[in-house]
Order: C-alpha cells, then sequence, then structure tokens
C-alpha cells in the first residue's frame, strides 16, 4: 500500500520494540514513502526527525499522543476542515 511519498508516521518510543520499527521504517522507504519518525534517540534516515522525551515504557505513549494531536489538529487547519465540528460524532452517552 506504500507507493512513493505516502506519508509513514513511525513512532520509536518503546525500547522493546525499537528493533523491529526500525526494521518497518526501513522497508516503507525502500518503497517509497515519507518518513516521519518519533524518538528519543534519532538514529534512523527518516524525511522529518521530531525528537521526544525518554521516559517509562508504561509512559512512552503519552509522549507520542501530544505531536500526534498536534499534527492532526494543524493538518486539519491546513485542509479547511472545521475543527470544532467533526462529522459522524456521537454528542450523547448512553448509560445502562
Amino acid at each position: 500500500l506504500i507507493e512513493k511519498d505516502t506519508p509513514v508516521i513511525a513512532l520509536c518510543g518503546y525500547k522493546d520494540l525499537k528493533s523491529k520499527t526500525e526494521s518497518n521504517i526501513k522497508e516503507a522507504a525502500a518503497r517509497g514513502g515519507f518518513i516521519i519518525t518519533l524518538s528519543p534517540d534519532i538514529k534512523s534516515s527518516t524525511d522529518i526527525k521530531i525528537k521526544i522525551p525518554q521516559t517509562h515504557p508504561l509512559l512512552c505513549a503519552s509522549t507520542e499522543i501530544i505531536p500526534l494531536q498536534l499534527l492532526a489538529y494543524y493538518t486539519a487547519l491546513y485542509k479547511g476542515c472545521d475543527i470544532d465540528k467533526p462529522r459522524n460524532l456521537a454528542k450523547s452517552v448512553t448509560v445502562e
């Protein structure tokens, strides 16, 4: 599914999966993907490198989600989407 310039976001905050993630990054880059990497120690050759702080393995997702939320926000803003009113969002809670 990855073609030339397909954006690929690689999350490399969890140390135990780092070698597998780097292998996937190389595969995506070999197919011409545009690689964006979020990592505490960026050594791989990617197009955009975003440095995140090194934390406890249980908290690494928290350091990755903030840049991803900002990316989603600014992408929607750039595309002219109404950020405060997403379509098909359930606005009620059902309690049994």
